[in-house]
């Protein structure tokens, strides 16, 4: 990633992102400070969330990952776990392991440190440009994001604001499908796939590290909520908490562009949950699969509650 982070582009028009959370101070958080060979240094923005979100961390330990590899070779897989919950008040240090330099591929491993004790890790794979055989699965049919509203807009129809929730975050979301309130309220708008078109809300430079470092900060936001549209659930009476997180970057993209994020949920038992997505761009072209477990507790049965 370099250092040229400029960026542009206004809020949405109802819930707009909170002072700090523009993508010039998203920005600002995945360009870490480095502070000795392979040993980084990152913070967290101020009116986040309570807990350190997952994609930060994640986004982070793969800026740290990818500024000890030769800039001619491009990630192509990540996998990650979440340790221990991250303290957004203190500094979050990024110690880098050089695992393999090879003739074709470089290994990363990265742990997340604070209070002295690992909050994540995160293994990364680094692969030069070869040529070599091509196919991939067609992109779901949905509306165009132009003729959706956003998340926020939706949010603030039905409650009459935006939660901090969905407004911390400079990432604009445009769901094709019902959100889990409206499942909740409504059991019959249950569905196995979430649909969501969405985009960094302003224009990025040309640092293929940054558009993927965005994307796997944006890739943790709706993954688990496919669970709870499959089950007619909101977040009501749920904890929910990530808990690995695998990715795989098959080929270039612009994360201020918009793609359509298409998950699904084969699976939950045990307190955990497993959804699926894939990154298409608006040509159809498949640039990202992901997977996440996820720890999903249902505290109460109470009905409906505005956010």
């Amino acid at each position: 990633m370099t250092d040229d982070l400029a960026a542009g582009g206004g809020p949405e028009a109802a819930g707009a992102a909170q002072p700090g959370q523009t993508l010039e101070g998203l920005l600002r958080i995945l360009d870490l400070e480095r502070i000795e060979d392979d040993i980084f240094r990152g913070r967290s923005p101020h009116g986040g969330p309570q807990r350190v979100f997952g994609g930060q961390v994640a986004g982070q330990a793969l800026v740290a990952a990818g500024r000890t590899v030769p800039a001619d070779r491009h990630v192509h897989s990540l996998h990650a776990y979440f340790i221990r919950p991250g303290d957004p008040s203190v500094p979050i240090v990024y110690e880098v392991d050089r695992v393999r330099d090879g003739r074709s591929f470089t290994t990363r491993r990265v742990v997340a440190v604070q209070h002295g004790k690992a909050i994540f890790t995160l293994s990364a794979s680094f692969h030069g440009e070869e040529p070599g055989l091509e196919h991939q699965v067609p992109m779901p049919d949905v509306p165009a994001p132009e003729d959706l509203p956003t998340t926020r807009e939706r949010l603030f129809a039905a409650f009459g604001k935006v939660p901090r929730f969905a407004s911390w975050h400079p990432i604009e979301m445009r769901p094709a499908g019902p959100l889990s309130f409206e499942v909740e309220r409504d059991p019959g708008l249950s569905t196995t796939r979430n649909l969501v078109w969405l985009r960094v809300d302003g224009d990025l430079p040309a640092d293929p590290l940054l558009h993927v470092c965005l994307m796997t900060y944006a890739s943790d936001m709706t993954l688990l909520d496919t669970v709870l549209l499959r089950h007619g659930r909101s977040f009501a009476g749920i904890s929910m908490a990530s808990l690995d997180h695998a990715m795989w970057f098959h080929r270039p993209f612009r994360a201020d562009e918009w793609l359509l994020y298409a998950q699904e949920t084969p699976s939950a038992t045990g307190a955990r949950g497993l959804a699926r997505g894939l990154f298409f761009t608006r040509s159809g072209r498949l640039v990202c699969s992901v997977v996440q477990e996820g720890l999903i507790r249902v505290l109460d049965r109470e009905g409906p509650a505005a956010p």
